[in-house]
């Protein structure tokens, strides 16, 4: 069991393997009529990270679901990251995950069960340091791996913290660096090294905790989890929804510094490729930024990637103090700002 390399057996992986942008917008259409009701707060029409549905002047449930083929080799880091990945949507919107529920595919003709319990408990071992149970869940028989999980949250219903609610002039912040699908890719190709390997892991199954606290501060206009569309991706869904368009200082981007070299190898996911070709129309290079290089990371498929978060100035501080009281010292700097929508929706200056 100890030579089966999960990734080996999947197409894509993590959150790479997500359908296309535009594949998806012609899944979604419908010529049916939607079920709405007021007490339905956030739904699918904004491309938000979870279902938000009101329950009382109190309180409202989150509710959303996440699961991918595997990003690593190791079945219980696999469980640990796709359960952190899953999590990370309630943070995002600002809630805290109060129940999850375990979504598993697998191919039992092909890889042991017991790799598949491993993965279980490395699922179960995220719910555990995020405080909920793992309840129960449901598995099939399938030709890849996948692994997954439903989760349930809560919270306060002025809290909510949509992905369309930016308002012009906000200051953007990062949580966490960039550089998670090319590091990934190496790791398929064979070639990334142990010391990568950790980065990699580190960051993969690190909580989003700190959402649940930006979920308290009314100038954090607009958050959301920067996943398989890529910073440029989740930007654009956040700048068009708020019917504002950005400004980016590449310089002031975190990135993976071990992403660099494999870039320069060309190591680069599929992913990145589709993602740039859904939003690149829409981006404007200003001069003086390395645009290969940009076109490798803004674009990059993140699993499990960092808030981005919409602050309005006079809540700047208040924003950074929340940061730094959760060890993220180092992503207190904006990497850009809200405008007015004026010709392309995002522009990437030095």
């Amino acid at each position: 069991m100890e030579s089966i390399r999960l990734t080996s057996f999947s197409k894509g992986s993590g959150c790479g393997c997500k359908i296309a942008p535009a594949v998806l917008q012609e899944i979604l259409q419908s010529g049916n009529k939607p079920v709405f009701t007021d007490k339905l707060l956030v739904g699918y029409q904004s491309n938000d990270d979870a279902a938000v549905y009101l329950l009382n002047e109190e309180k409202a449930i989150i509710s959303t679901t996440d699961f991918f083929t595997p990003i690593v080799d190791d079945p219980f880091v696999f469980g640990q990251i796709a359960a952190a990945n899953a999590i990370s949507d309630v943070y995002a919107m600002g809630g805290s995950p109060i129940m999850a529920l375990a979504i598993l595919g697998w191919p039992v003709d092909k890889i042991p069960p017991a790799i598949a319990q491993q993965v279980i408990e490395g699922g179960r071992d995220i719910c555990l340091q995020a405080g909920i149970p793992l309840a129960g869940g449901h598995s099939i028989d399938v030709p890849e791996p996948i692994f997954g999980l439903a989760v349930t949250g809560e919270i306060h219903p002025t809290h909510i913290k949509k992905n369309n609610t930016a308002k012009r002039n906000d200051l953007l912040l990062l949580t966490k660096p960039i550089g998670i699908g090319v590091l990934a890719a190496a790791q398929k190709r064979g070639i990334l090294e142990e010391s990568d390997l950790q980065i990699l892991v580190k960051q993969l199954t690190q909580l989003n905790k700190v959402g649940e606290a930006l979920g308290k501060l009314e100038g954090v206009h607009a958050v959301t989890d920067i996943t398989g569309f890529g910073l440029i991706g989740h930007l654009m869904e956040m700048a068009e929804g708020s019917d504002l368009g950005a400004v980016i200082n590449y310089s002031q981007i975190p990135i993976i510094t071990a992403a660099k070299k494999f870039i320069a190898q060309r190591v680069v996911p599929d992913a990145t490729y589709r993602n740039w070709n859904a939003y690149s129309k829409e981006v404007q290079f200003e001069k003086g930024v390395d645009v290969m290089e940009a076109f490798s990371l803004l674009p990059d498929p993140q699993t499990n990637g960092g808030l981005l978060i919409a602050v309005s100035e006079d809540a700047f501080t208040d924003c950074t103090e929340v940061l730094n009281e959760f060890g993220l010292a180092a992503f207190t700097k904006p990497i850009g700002r809200l405008t007015q929508h004026e010709g392309k929706r995002i522009k990437i200056d030095l």
